[in-house]
């Protein structure tokens, strides 16, 4: 018996990777597992530096600050700032009572999400209460800045950018 040629001829059929509904159906996949893959890599490199070890010394410690806050409303502080970036100068002053205070202090500007770009600033104001502070490239995001004696028997705490046109703390009046 001889093979009988087919009445219609067959189309060629090319392989399934020569398609473009197969690689449109792959690619949701993919993306999800490099995406996965971004993700756990971030997250082993910056680990979260927002929770915090020990809450219970952490709430112990805040009485503490609840403390020296009364205590800077009992002085009356209040802190005036302005950032110059040309410069890479913070130009302030601390007033008690209406007058320059010369003691010592310390100044923490607390980055909102990277702990490695912290800084503590020790300051000794001038005969005339003013104080010229060498600060270099800030980032124009919102800062925590607590200004403290140097002995932290009072503070002072607020946020604030640099780019707003300067920084104020007052203390709370009192009650």
């Amino acid at each position: 018996m001889q093979a009988v040629p087919p009445v219609f001829p067959q189309p060629s059929v090319a392989p399934w990777y020569r398609h473009r509904w197969p690689w449109f159906i792959i690619l949701g996949p993919l993306s999800v597992m490099l995406a996965t893959a971004i993700t756990v890599g971030l997250a082993i490199r910056q680990p979260d530096a927002v929770v915090v070890d020990d809450y219970y010394k952490q709430g112990k410690a805040i009485n503490q600050d609840l403390r020296r806050d009364r205590v800077a409303t009992g002085l009356q502080l209040t802190f005036r700032g302005r950032y110059d970036a040309k410069a890479g100068r913070l130009d302030a002053r601390l007033d008690s009572f209406g007058r320059p205070m010369r003691t010592p202090l310390r100044i923490h500007l607390a980055h909102p999400t990277q702990p490695g770009k912290d800084r503590v600033l020790e300051a000794r104001p001038g005969p005339d209460g003013a104080l010229a502070i060498a600060l270099p490239a800030l980032d124009m995001t919102h800062w925590q800045v607590v200004v403290e004696g140097a002995g932290r028997e009072w503070r002072l705490a607020r946020r604030w950018n640099p780019a707003a046109a300067g920084l104020e703390i007052v203390a709370d009046p009192a009650p």
